[in-house]
């Protein structure tokens, strides 16, 4: 094995350790404080002989957990698909507008739904607004992929994409101000982002339409690493870019799209983490930068939520909050200490 590559084992020895170390913590941290050896007899599918420690963890904690590791997963993949694709250290999962077409969906059911006349509460309510998130991001996504087939080079697409979530953005921002205060509050607690309440069912769909996206990536891991070099140099390697362009794009779109809906817009996760990969690794190979970036973007936000509990108390942070709070000083302290940084 070469030096390289035993660099390479070390690094995801460390992050796998760490990976399993903050589930631990995360899911022991909470309003009740349950001890570490207590949670990994639960992990270790061992009853716990506190029938309350038992439930929460089983009805509340791990349900959680497993929410924020593919949420974690999902936008970190993506954003790393974004910014190879526009080349663009900047680029990240809501740069398409699906996050913001998603908020958009959503916006037209909370605050526009007594225009319509729809009413729905419980369960009706949680997967109406999930479907008007999906509805949302799907339309935006089409309309890109319609404007793709018009369009030459990646970084219009980026342009558009950016306009798009100017424009619903703007829309979003008139629905406010014709609302009820009761519905633009509902609004803004979805916006804050919610990792909790999600069913084994939920989980599970998330962690299909994910594991599908993520398994697809694993075939244009190659033509990527040509796409760093330039899209004509890519083309006389052999790679469509075309055909590329619009399976990531897809890709993006469906992932960010389904997990906005479930779990509300999360800020910073997609865009910093790919970052903090390619620092860490030292490298622009996405043999490598994959599995990393999916290692930490679990592990961030595994962090994230942690910090959100507020140990010992009852209070709870919006997780948006916490991702940009703390990864964004942590970006910037990693890249001022490299020269000549670059995706």
């Amino acid at each position: 094995m070469s030096p390289i590559s035993k660099k390479y084992r070390l690094h995801f020895s460390l992050l796998i350790m760490m990976f399993f170390m903050m589930w631990l913590v995360n899911i022991s941290v909470g309003s009740v404080s349950i001890p570490l050896g207590e949670t990994l007899k639960f992990l270790l599918l061992q009853n716990l002989e506190n029938d309350t420690w038992q439930t929460i963890l089983e009805a509340l904690r791990f349900p959680k957990s497993l929410t924020v590791i593919v949420v974690g997963m999902g936008l970190s993949v993506s954003g790393l698909l974004m910014q190879t694709l526009f080349r663009n250290p900047m680029a990240g999962p809501s740069v398409l507008g699906i996050s913001s077409g998603a908020s958009l969906g959503v916006a037209f059911f909370l605050m526009g739904s007594s225009w319509w006349g729809i009413s729905a509460a419980g369960w009706g309510m949680q997967m109406s607004i999930v479907l008007s998130a999906i509805v949302g991001a799907l339309g935006v996504l089409g309309l890109i992929l319609i404007l793709s087939y018009k369009i030459k080079n990646t970084l219009s697409i980026l342009i558009i994409g950016l306009m798009l979530s100017a424009l619903t953005s703007s829309v979003i921002s008139v629905l406010s101000y014709f609302t009820t205060s009761q519905k633009l509050q509902q609004y803004i607690f979805w916006g804050f982002g919610n990792v909790s309440n999600l069913t084994y069912s939920e989980l599970a769909f998330l962690y299909t339409s994910v594991g599908i996206g993520l398994f697809i990536v694993l075939f244009f891991l190659k033509p990527l690493n040509s796409l760093l070099l330039g899209e004509n140099l890519a083309q006389s390697m052999g790679v469509n870019i075309r055909f590329t362009q619009n399976t990531i794009l897809i890709i993006v779109g469906v992932i960010v799209g389904i997990l906005t809906a479930f779990v509300g817009p999360i800020a910073f996760i997609g865009l910093a983490v790919p970052h903090i990969a390619r620092l860490f690794f030292k490298t622009s190979n996405h043999m490598i930068l994959f599995p990393a970036v999916i290692l930490l973007g679990s592990i961030v936000m595994l962090i994230c939520d942690t910090l959100a509990q507020l140990p010992f108390s009852e209070q709870v942070i919006p997780i948006n909050a916490v991702t940009s709070l703390i990864g964004a000083p942590l970006v910037i302290l990693l890249i001022l200490k490299q020269k000549n940084y670059s995706i």
